[in-house]
């Protein structure tokens, strides 16, 4: 769900900027048993979490809390949602991309849905938007643009827009494109059903293993999801709700495969840490098709 925040107009910017937490390992995971190919499959831990801006259940902003709930997850790649970087007093003007990153040692890509000017005038650019974080080497990232319908206008159209991050990570010798997005929050499905559209036209240009994780504001059987089906896989169907986080009673943030792609294990994590859960899943993935 999107939060109840103020949310100013769209960003022309296309690339973000790809910050290395210096200090990040290579992960750790082992190579298991083979998945049909001759070289074994290569594991891999995805998560996604919508991290309410550092601010919990209970409406407090804490970002150590936010780093405990991730910490905890012990994913290789985390996909993340509504991530402030020097956004506002709501979340202290921090940068959470990189404070994130920096805690957990680990490589983030943000890609801002917004880009304003400074609150003062010594400040930083104020933004809003998705981020990947990652144990593994960033070869390549990029912010896409999707539909997206400003809250800022007294009468939006929907409009091009961006804040849909890809990165493909060097896991073990395989290139994985990892995406991060968060779909429209309205009741109206319309946006929703352009945005799966756009998204899938990316994904389509891309070679390889693919996951897409996000807060897509929509269950996975709402009818402007299904052609998403045509071409991935829900990869943690039975792993629980996901929104709200004290009592779910919606399952709207979803990690999504590529064909190939072994699902060995998923679950959605209680914390209130955030409104919504984080889902963490496990996966083998093909190092032929790269």
């Amino acid at each position: 769900m999107m939060s109840r925040f103020r949310r100013p107009g769209r960003t022309a910017a296309v690339l973000a900027v790809l910050l290395l937490a210096t200090t990040a390992p290579a992960a750790a995971s082992g190579v298991v048993g083979a998945t049909g190919s001759r070289a074994p499959a290569v594991p891999l831990r995805v998560a996604t979490y919508n991290i309410h801006a550092g601010a919990g259940e209970d409406q407090i902003f804490d970002l150590g809390r936010t780093a405990a709930a991730l910490r905890a997850l012990r994913a290789d790649v985390i996909g993340l949602q509504e991530v402030d970087v020097h956004w506002g007093a709501r979340s202290a003007f921090v940068d959470e991309a990189r404070a994130l990153a920096g805690e957990l040692r680990m490589r983030v890509f943000f890609a801002p849905i917004y880009d304003l000017e400074p609150a003062g005038r010594d400040g930083e650019r104020r933004r809003f938007g998705v981020a990947v974080l990652s144990r593994y080497p960033v070869l390549h990232a990029e912010n896409h643009e999707i539909t997206r319908l400003s809250t800022q206008t007294p009468d939006p159209v929907p409009a091009s827009a961006p804040g849909f991050a890809e990165v493909v990570v060097g896991v073990r010798g395989v290139r994985v494109h990892v995406y991060s997005t968060h779909l429209d929050h309205r009741a109206d499905p319309s946006v929703r059903e352009a945005q799966v559209a756009d998204m899938l036209a990316v994904l389509a240009a891309d070679r390889g293993p693919k996951v897409l994780v996000g807060d897509f504001n929509a269950e996975a059987g709402a009818p402007e999801l299904a052609p998403l089906w045509r071409t991935l896989r829900d990869a943690a169907p039975d792993s629980g709700g996901t929104y709200p986080a004290a009592d779910p009673v919606k399952r709207i943030d979803l990690v999504t495969v590529s064909p190939g792609i072994t699902v060995t294990g998923a679950r959605a994590v209680a914390t209130d840490a955030s409104d919504h859960r984080p889902v963490v899943t496990y996966l083998k993935v093909p190092r032929r098709g790269r």
